[in-house]
């Protein structure tokens, strides 16, 4: 379950002026602080996402960059065995194998 931070309005609760609460996503923001019952609003925190960071990392993932080099001319940096290092617009026989990658 998400933990959500909240802002008291007024000052003066023993929880501080900013505190978290664990939450289901489909609970309604309190309102209300339950340690005081003073006036409370849910505030915006910052979130943890994990981004691959490399090339192969991307790759291993099943993803495919396309790096722009000229006009219609792309640098597959996540070329995988027998696939073209270089795509070149109108000639598929460079573009990415998707099928290797992508499966139902």
């Amino acid at each position: 379950m998400p933990i959500y931070e909240y802002q008291h309005l007024k000052k003066g609760c023993l929880r501080g002026e900013v505190f978290e609460v664990v939450q289901s996503v489909h609970d309604r923001p309190l309102t209300h602080c339950t340690e005081c019952g003073g006036p409370i609003k849910r505030i915006i925190s910052r979130t943890n996402i994990s981004t691959p960071k490399t090339n192969s990392e991307l790759r291993d993932l099943g993803f495919t960059k396309l790096v722009r080099r000229d006009d219609g001319v792309y640098e597959n940096v996540t070329a995988r065995d027998g696939e073209s290092k270089m795509m070149l617009r109108d000639k598929p026989e460079t573009y990415p194998n998707l099928k290797k990658t992508i499966s139902d």
